[in-house]
């Protein structure tokens, strides 16, 4: 969720697949202390609508390539315990994020309240310099596959895109206990010029470009911890 001082390509696989895609840019361009929000246009990075197929329950999808054998297997090691008489017929999946939160070594978690508009009051969270940390996210699937679930983040200062990231988390198939996912850790930036208060906008995503949860919230980066 903040952002990072140097430009990084990596790949990354989750516990459920998927790739990592990120392209981070230096943040180290401005002083000033005051951020608003860029327009839906100049985050739009990834936003290009990819040409899926219809959507299916999930009672279709077992029904097609049944004589495929490891088809088959891959589906039903895909859907696990899911009960597909009770949900087999519903055709939108939903993903319900439960918590959110910030995790750096030596230290308590930061518990991140989720608001039900998508805008917390105020500053969210507050980062130390030159500090290593990670986000943490449990979710919870129902009613059918959500597929290629990603993670997006765009940070400005002063109105300028400083930094954006794209991770892939995977497929996931709908069940009663929590998805638990950590991101890559990042290390805050460091110096006078990476000090200052930060907007961002958060978003989660699936191949269809539903959106499950976008957040819009600022943040500041600080000589310590607050």
């Amino acid at each position: 969720m903040g952002s990072d001082d140097e430009n990084k390509e990596t790949g990354q696989t989750s516990e459920a697949g998927g790739e990592k895609d990120e392209h981070h840019e230096p943040l180290t361009r401005h002083t000033s202390e005051s951020s608003v929000y860029a327009t839906e246009e100049e985050e739009d990075e990834y936003g290009a609508k990819i040409q899926l197929g219809p959507m299916c329950t999930i009672k279709e999808h077992l029904e097609k390539d049944k004589d495929d054998e490891s088809l088959r297997k891959w589906k039903e090691q895909l859907l696990g315990s899911v009960d597909v008489n009770n949900i087999g017929e519903i055709l939108e999946p939903e993903v319900n994020f439960t918590s959110l939160s910030i995790i750096s070594p030596g230290r308590d978690d930061i518990v991140l309240p989720i608001p039900e508009d998508g805008k917390p009051q105020g500053l969210w969270f507050t980062l130390k310099e030159g500090s290593p940390y990670r986000l943490k996210f449990n979710f919870v699937v129902s009613n059918n596959i959500v597929s290629g679930l990603k993670y997006t983040n765009t940070v400005w200062k002063t109105a300028v895109k400083v930094d954006s990231s794209k991770e892939m988390l995977g497929t996931f198939s709908p069940q009663p206990e929590p998805y638990t996912h950590e991101m890559p850790e990042e290390v805050t930036p460091s110096g006078i010029f990476a000090r200052g208060q930060y907007s961002a906008r958060t978003k989660f995503l699936d191949d269809d470009n539903k959106c499950y949860l976008e957040i819009n919230y600022t943040f500041d980066i600080r000589k310590d911890w607050a």
